[in-house]
């Protein structure tokens, strides 16, 4: 739960109307300077990402994202995306919200399709930093384009809520974004009262992959989206007990063998993320005599298919349910 000191609150909020831009209406009844009778101005103005103002009419309607965890919050504002990026592969991941039917696959969440952006008449497109060089100033020759940060392994959760608060602005679903961040906050308190003190439960998340060569585990530091809520409820990340453990500042993913892993504590929790048949833990490693013998291996636990661990605040919600459940 993110409580702060009322000053301190007080603070973050003038900085986030400074990072985020401001949605102006002016009363309907205004007057320009003559006398005359004015229309109410409904545009929005946010900085984004690049330091970039990009101003619109008014909040966007018809919008577009190359990211999945933008099209998550997207549908958890209550505003339907009418395209995005590799749709086949957000609905392989992530499964906590539902896009519309007749959404337009946009290409390559790295490389959009400018031909199908194009014939979307779209608002706004939000992207982040990860799009090949020169695509954004090309696509924002005919469409405004708004970038939203990466992560911030600093403080992944307090970021996330920032991503969502920015891309509420633009679509004028302020009030939604307060009910998610309530939403989540319920939920944290109402798991820390199920779970009680879990501060001395060591916990290490991870995914992994197999390269045919070798098994690689990433795992998700404290400075990651699912190590910041696990850390919400008081879990202690196992991962910080690994000496030469180096996590990128964005998204706080680490890289080990299957040998690193000797090095968690006993009383580990392990427990990672998977989808479908892909899940090097059970297959690649089910016969691995490093793997099979740690203490922890007969209790390792999958978490739910589906709960896109760079998500919003739904996959989220859903992190903090399986954490509870795999507690027992």
């Amino acid at each position: 739960m993110r409580a702060r000191p009322a000053a301190t609150a007080a603070l973050v909020g003038v900085l986030a109307l400074a990072a985020c831009g401001t949605t102006e209406q002016a009363p309907s009844d205004a007057t320009t300077p003559d006398g005359e009778a004015g229309t109410a101005d409904t545009s929005v103005t946010v900085t984004d990402a690049r330091g970039v103002e990009v101003t619109l009419d008014a909040p966007a309607e018809r919008v577009a994202v190359t990211e999945w965890n933008v099209a998550e919050y997207l549908v958890s504002l209550g505003v339907e995306p009418v395209g995005v990026a590799d749709v086949t592969g957000f609905e392989t991941w992530d499964t906590t919200v539902e896009l519309p039917e007749d959404v337009a696959d946009i290409g390559g969440r790295g490389e959009p399709s400018i031909d199908t952006l194009a014939a979307l008449d779209l608002d706004v497109l939000f992207v982040t930093g990860s799009l090949v060089e020169g695509a954004v100033e090309q696509i924002e020759e005919t469409i405004p384009v708004v970038v939203v940060p990466g992560g911030d392994a600093a403080d992944p959760v307090g970021s996330m809520f920032d991503n969502v608060d920015l891309v509420a602005e633009v679509t004028g679903t302020q009030d939604a974004a307060q009910t998610l961040q309530a939403e989540y906050d319920d939920a944290v308190e109402a798991a820390r009262a199920e779970l009680g003190d879990v501060s001395d439960v060591p916990v290490a998340f991870a995914d992994g992959y197999d390269t045919g060569e070798a098994v690689t585990v990433r795992p998700f530091t404290s400075g990651s989206l699912i190590g910041g809520v696990l850390g919400d409820l008081g879990f202690t990340d196992a991962w910080a007990e690994l000496p030469d453990l180096e996590a990128d500042p964005a998204y706080g993913l680490a890289q080990v063998d299957v040998e690193g892993l000797t090095q968690l504590p006993e009383d580990t929790r392990f427990w990672y993320m998977a989808n479908g048949d892909d899940d090097v833990f059970a297959t690649a490693l089910a016969e691995n005599s490093i793997w099979t013998s740690l203490p922890f291996t007969a209790d390792a636990v999958r978490f739910p298919d589906g709960i896109w661990g760079f998500g919003g605040p739904e996959s989220m919600i859903r992190t903090i349910d399986a954490a509870v459940d795999a507690i027992g």
